[in-house]
């Protein structure tokens, strides 16, 4: 409810015209029921573009004011909207929509995240999420659009520090199944003369974040890639690589990696194989490691560690792997026990204190990108840890709302486990997960059948789900938090049904607002106010959109009994939207 009908509109009303008015003229009672979603970052960032436009700060206005006005905004573009829809010559109950702003509905929509809260299925994690730097908020896959931009892709090298022995006499098991005794014809000093090259080598890692290169913590290889050793055995003018340097680089990659670095192929030869047996036992530098100033920021090491996820399409075969700023990295380091890093502050800038580069943007405010990049890169040129540089062009995550580049970034938020058993009808499987596929494969008809097949691939490899945004306008995660205990402790989260209770009246007779007005958790809580935070965060909208199973089905007049619907009509781009959270949403009620 944020502006005039597209196209898009007007195919998907259309569409369902014709379902609706053809399925009535087969006998059956078709009923259409048009809706809108009220809440969410689109309404709030309009409201936001008039304040930034009469220069007042949205951070001085009282919430529940700043609220008032999302809701009368969307309220004048349910007007508008409807007039449109009734000029396509679409038929519904227009005088009766269903709003995700009413109360009811508010009510409805957090009772539906109470049973995550209920059920164990809620927690606060820390983990990497795409993160809007301008709009200072979490952002699901479907609120970003990938398109081309500009960036400096680096090849940067890392000081091998120790190579752990490994004896032939001693079968190291890798992820083939494979032990050195395959390895034959090497003998065991054909593996010692490798291992005491490795020593003297550097290990060559590329990306196109060098921002995130502050907060490297491993380096990752792949078992089924081809490694080799790489002595320079000449210069060329102006090349950062020195005469006598051996570089550890995949055998497909070797070749453009060394171009890279302004080596011809007289200048550099290859020694001998760079086993992943061997790898697995390198311990390396951080490339600012002893940096004059750095007052011992990056002093620790930086271990090897194998990862399916790396291929040698591109790059040099290795990974630098920062667990703060992205999905296979965070898994990586989960599994290893790799600390995270908190260098980035909200709005993209590196935090205060960091030596060389504290309050470098990423994403400036505006959405153009920051000089953390060119800080990082002039530093590595200082210290003599950069090969290369090249600018090249990426399809890289923007924000559909403000145009502006997304970054994957660790932030405290609150996610729904796939993954976790949870109370209910184990009929179906005992999680989310489970049941989401059961539904799949089993209890859904779909037309045409792709669809089936790409919502499947989504739900079976899709991560937990992040339910917080840092904004205004929305259902509050409606939950408590003890005061001094840790996420991880088991009365981290206040699970009262009464307190539910007391939160769902106040809902239904005054809507969301209610949870925002002055002595809110006393109210909700009562003796208990002084043990418990109270969470502002507000609920990713899709689950508004999820929701619509119980506050449209299951408790309209109009509407069936049992919240189940015969027919979901919506284009492809919604399977990852609108569809994905109603199907996780319907699993949690089983």
């Amino acid at each position: 409810a944020n502006g005039h009908l597209h196209i898009g509109h007007a195919l998907n009303k259309t569409i369902k015209d014709i379902i609706v008015r053809s399925h009535q003229m087969m006998g059956y009672d078709s009923r259409y029921v048009p809706g809108w979603d009220c809440h969410g970052l689109p309404i709030e960032w309009k409201i936001e573009e008039q304040y930034r436009k009469k220069g007042r700060d949205k951070d001085e206005v009282d919430i529940v004011d700043f609220r008032q006005e999302c809701r009368k905004f969307a309220e004048g573009w349910i007007d508008v909207q409807r007039d449109e829809f009734k000029r396509l010559g679409v038929t519904g109950t227009w005088n009766d929509p269903y709003l995700t702003m009413d109360f009811h509905a508010e009510r409805v929509i957090a009772e539906e995240f109470l049973k995550f809260l209920m059920n164990g299925a809620l927690y606060q994690g820390s983990k990497p999420v795409m993160w809007s730097p301008v709009e200072k908020t979490a952002l699901a896959e479907a609120e970003v659009d990938y398109e081309d931009r500009q960036t400096d892709a680096v090849w940067v090298p890392f000081d091998v520090v120790d190579v752990q022995p490994v004896k032939v006499s001693e079968p190291i098991e890798v992820e083939l199944g494979k032990g050195l005794e395959d390895a034959a014809p090497y003998l065991q000093a054909d593996w010692d003369a490798e291992q005491e090259r490795l020593r003297h080598a550097k290990i060559v890692i590329w990306t196109t974040t060098p921002w995130t290169l502050p907060q490297n913590r491993a380096i990752c290889f792949n078992d089924l890639v081809q490694y080799g050793l790489y002595e320079v055995i000449d210069t060329p003018d102006e090349c950062w690589a020195r005469k006598g340097d051996c570089f550890v680089i995949a055998d497909k990659l070797a070749h453009d990696a060394l171009s890279a670095m302004r080596l011809g192929e007289e200048m550099y030869k290859r020694v001998s194989d760079a086993r992943p047996h061997l790898l697995r036992g390198i311990t390396c530098a951080h490339p600012l490691r002893g940096a004059d100033g750095a007052d011992g920021e990056w002093d620790y090491d930086v271990p090897l560690l194998p990862g399916d996820h790396v291929t040698d399409d591109a790059g040099t075969g290795f990974v630098h792997t920062a667990p703060s700023h992205g999905d296979d990295d965070y898994v990586i380091g989960l599994a290893h026990g790799l600390p995270m890093t908190f260098n980035i502050l909200d709005d993209s800038s590196y935090r205060a204190d960091l030596p060389f580069f504290a309050g470098e943007f990423i994403i400036r405010p505006n959405g153009k990108p920051g000089n953390a990049n060119k800080a990082v890169i002039d530093k590595l040129v200082e210290v003599g840890s950069l090969l290369a540089r090249r600018r090249i062009t990426i399809s890289d995550a923007h924000s559909w709302r403000s145009k502006a580049p997304v970054i994957r970034l660790n932030r405290p938020q609150w996610f729904a486990a796939i993954d976790k058993a949870i109370g209910g009808n184990d009929e179906h499987g005992t999680t989310i997960r489970e049941r989401a596929l059961k539904s799949i494969n089993d209890l859904v008809t779909f037309t045409p059948v792709t669809g089936q097949n790409r919502l499947r691939s989504m739900m079976e490899t899709r991560p937990d789900w992040v339910l917080s945004r840092q904004r205004a306008w929305g259902v509050p995660l409606t939950c408590f938090t003890k005061i001094g205990a840790k996420p991880s402790d088991p009365d981290f989260l206040l699970r009262d049904p009464e307190v539910n209770q007391r939160i769902l009246e106040a809902f239904e007779a005054e809507g969301a607002d209610a949870w925002y007005k002055p002595g809110a958790k006393e109210r909700f809580l009562g003796d208990k106010a002084d043990a418990y935070e109270q969470v502002f965060d507000i609920l990713d909208v899709w689950f508004d959109s999820g929701s619509t199973h119980a506050f449209v089905l299951r408790d309209r007049a109009d509407g069936t009994a049992d919240g189940i619907a015969d027919v979901y009509m919506e284009g492809t781009d919604q399977l990852g939207g609108w569809v994905h959270s109603s199907l996780l949403l319907a699993c949690v009620s089983l």
